[in-house]
């Protein structure tokens, strides 16, 4: 209607996006623009699921990598006792699922313009609900949990260490899902015998959300989160029945085993107004080392976050290790398995907030840098609040802080908790290096921390090689977002998702060779006195 008719003009925004049939498209463009208007195809995303330690986020990833919209909400952490840490199942679920509509709402798109879902998630936290029901039948373990450190050190006392490493690639440690699972089946009334009846099910949260996706339709898992279980053989790709014995865990308990890039099912239509495929399912780190591309042998990332995980990819063969690394599986797609080395550090960006919230230093967590000091004082901070991680595995070790002076201030105890977060990735990337027999040449970065220039600078200075932080820092959602795209084509293979990843900014090393070699023999001597202090708790 142009009015000419005696009708008023039509109203309509000024584009259109339309998904319209191929046989009606050719004939829209001459009826649209005598209405004043353009036509624009609509736009294909990716949404990404990012369930994170302490909050949920989703992501739509354009084409080219580029971040659409984001929505981000955080969940309750429980603390029932010391040591332990748990999550509510359900709130995490009701949190993701706002979030995701959330996302979409802000790109102002309609539901039927996502091509794929791709899972990403926190590992080794562990949940059990009723088939039936959908319901939890206690709260999630998170990985953070100790309440099995007991347990883990009878097993090594047994002498099973050699036995879990071999078929693994882990250490035991609480950290992984095993014995989280044992401990519910052992200790929640009832649920041991229902599962033998095969009435309930295990999963990680990438399983939890993918059940509920799909409104209970799939029940499966990827290697790369089964290989964080210490149930699952890394050599024969299977779950493996010496472990379950040993755990006492019933096979029937355990999801499917499915690649890390394919359809696994699709989203119930009452979710999202539509069925979108849920196609691309990775652990956050293993997500993120693709989501920074390295797809080659010899790449590795670092993700700064509550932690710091240093991933390297080692190609189509586990790589053992002898400096307490850890051998995992980085995804599994078209029938091929990669490898990866990894180094766990428990407190990352968590010394940060305990600055900020423990001692009331800083106000917000970014103050960290305009606070630290030129140097450190003198002095040095092991953050072993929880224990220490790769390459030392020591559960007992706890904080400490070296080198106090009466001169001692608070930007220099800021400076020290910064440079802590630099000296334990160079301990794994040193671990990494002794393992491979060859020099790593650059470190990938991402997670919040990498926006602190102070931090990634003193990171290039003491490793003594380029850090380079990418345009899109959301790695590990994008990496979601890329297992989901290729399984569905909307990217054709990993090569085709070399020119998403953009590098943003190269830190070169700028520190005296000597100066650096200074400050590494302090943080050892730190790190010994910590150990020492642990080592002799009982006398």
């Amino acid at each position: 209607r142009t009015g000419s008719a005696g009708l008023p003009p039509l109203k309509t925004p000024s584009c259109i996006r339309l998904n319209a049939p191929e046989r009606i498209r050719p004939i829209l463009p001459t009826f649209l623009e005598a209405a004043g208007c353009c036509i624009q195809a609509m736009e294909k995303l990716i949404l990404a699921l990012d369930q994170g330690t302490t909050s949920c986020r989703a992501i739509l990833f354009a084409h080219d990598g580029s971040i659409r919209s984001l929505a981000q909400q955080e969940f309750t952490q429980y603390y029932p006792q010391p040591g332990w840490v748990e999550h509510d199942g359900m709130e995490i679920w009701d949190t993701q699922l706002s979030v995701a509509r959330e996302a979409i709402a802000r790109a102002a798109v309609d539901a039927t313009s996502i091509g794929a879902i791709g899972i990403t998630n926190q590992r080794e936290t562990t949940l059990v609900w009723d088939r039936s029901t959908g319901r939890p039948v206690c709260p999630a373990l998170v990985w953070q949990d100790r309440r099995t450190a007991a347990f883990c050190d009878e097993l090594r006392a047994r002498g099973y260490s050699e036995m879990v490493r071999e078929k693994t690639g882990l250490v035991i440690d609480p950290y992984f899902s095993g014995t989280k699972l044992k401990w519910i089946l052992d200790h929640i009334p009832g649920v041991k015998a229902a599962a033998l009846k095969g009435l309930l099910a295990f999963g990680t949260m990438d399983s939890w959300l993918l059940w509920n996706l799909t409104g209970g339709r799939v029940h499966a898992t990827d290697p790369s989160n089964a290989s964080r279980t210490m149930l699952y053989n890394i050599h024969d790709l299977d779950w493996d029945e010496a472990l379950l014995g040993l755990l006492e865990i019933p096979r029937e308990i355990l999801p499917e085993l499915r690649s890390s890039s394919e359809i696994y099912g699709h989203s119930s239509r009452e979710l999202f107004g539509t069925e979108i495929p849920v196609s691309g399912i990775a652990g956050d780190q293993q997500a993120a080392l693709f989501g920074q591309g390295c797809t080659r042998p010899g790449l590795v990332k670092n993700t700064y976050g509550t932690g710091c995980f240093l991933v390297m990819q080692t190609g189509k063969e586990p790589v053992s290790s002898s400096n307490q690394l850890l051998s995992t599986i980085a995804w599994q797609i078209l029938g091929e398995t990669s490898y990866a080395l990894e180094g766990s550090i428990f407190i990352g960006g968590a010394v940060v907030q305990w600055l900020r919230d423990g001692l009331g230093l800083i106000g917000t967590a970014s103050g960290v840098e305009q606070l630290a000091a030129a140097d450190n004082g003198g002095i040095c901070l092991v953050p072993a609040f929880t224990g220490l991680g790769a390459p030392h595995w020591d559960p007992h070790a706890r904080g400490m802080v070296t080198g106090i002076s009466r001169g001692t201030t608070k930007a220099h105890l800021a400076r020290a908790a910064l440079e802590s977060i630099a000296f334990q990735t160079m301990d794994v990337l040193g671990a990494m290096e002794s393992d491979c027999g060859s020099p790593i040449l650059e470190l990938r970065v991402d997670g919040g921390a990498t926006s602190n220039n102070l931090l990634m600078q003193f990171q290039a200075d003491i490793l003594g090689v380029p850090v380079v932080r990418p345009r899109v820092t959301e790695t590990t959602a994008l990496g979601a977002a890329f297992l989901a795209g290729i399984a569905t084509g909307f990217w054709k293979d990993a090569a085709d998702l070399q020119g998403a990843w953009k590098e943003e900014h190269r830190f070169l090393p700028q520190m005296e060779p000597g100066q650096a070699s200074g400050l590494k023999q302090e943080w050892r001597r730190a790190v010994r006195a910590a150990r020492s202090w642990s080592a002799d708790r009982g006398e």
